[in-house]
């Protein structure tokens, strides 16, 4: 059974004042097993965030239906949505989003703070991802006080060390430079063989190249998709550099 599995997405917003809707999903179906690294690309509209949304329980498709691990999504009640995601889903965005009154261990320890785990547990749960992740020098230092790449890799500690189903990553090289991204992304690659899964929407061919299957959005649809199949990250790069070229140009692929 997959680990997450989206059927028939559709997701209308209504405009004010009586406007024409706005169909930003069509008709989505997907599925991530245990232990895949997913990309999902498109151009800016083609409704990737809006999925991305809705598999993250922070918005709720018009129709359709989101199972993560067994569990329909539409069925968790709204006053438990948080605590849904805090417990299973791990976050990494675009913007680190730490806070810079606090220092990048207690950033990491923060959904584990809310849950009410025990300082002895945090410690532990922190120390076995600081090594590994580059990070045991820097955790009793600020945002303010680190490089970009830095943040992303609290980021991600911070999004793995509440050993969630799955990890939703959202543009995570998109305020990286090319030394920063290329860590991140090997970051990602070691997490993903230690049996994470990963989903994460790029717009970056580089970021997607390193991942086992590619998914292509354009107006609300999932046009294609790639498997690695075997292929290296060059050639995951130049499949995915094609493909988006006869997309561009009006091609149509499945």
């Amino acid at each position: 059974m997959s680990l997450l599995e989206a059927k028939g997405i559709k997701k209308i917003y209504k405009t004010r004042n009586g406007g024409v809707p706005v169909e930003a999903l069509k008709h989505v179906d997907l599925t991530v097993e245990k232990g895949e690294f997913v990309a999902i690309m498109g151009e800016s509209g083609s409704g990737k965030t809006t999925l991305l949304n809705i598999l993250a329980a922070l918005d709720r498709p018009t129709e359709g239906t989101v199972v993560l691990d067994g569990m329909d999504l539409g069925a968790v009640k709204n006053a438990a949505v948080a605590r849904f995601r805090r417990d299973n889903l791990g976050y990494v965005f675009q913007e680190f989003n730490l806070l810079d009154t606090f220092s990048l261990g207690d950033n990491i320890c923060l959904p584990l703070v809310l849950a009410g785990k025990k300082p002895k547990e945090m410690k532990k749960r922190l120390d076995a991802l600081a090594q590994p992740l580059g990070i045991a020098d820097l955790l009793k230092k600020y945002p303010f006080e680190v490089s970009g790449g830095q943040k992303q890799r609290a980021a991600v500690a911070r999004a793995l060390i509440t050993q969630p189903r799955i990890i939703l990553a959202d543009e995570p090289t998109g305020a990286l430079d090319s030394r920063s991204s290329d860590e991140l992304l090997a970051l990602f690659g070691q997490v993903n063989r230690a049996g994470q899964t990963i989903l994460m929407v790029t717009h970056s061919t580089r970021a997607a190249s390193r991942a086992s299957r590619v998914l292509f959005l354009r107006d609300g649809t999932v046009i294609h998709q790639i498997r690695r199949d075997g292929r290296t990250d060059q050639e995951m790069y130049q499949r995915i550099s094609d493909a988006l070229t006869l997309l561009a140009n009006g091609g149509d692929r499945k």
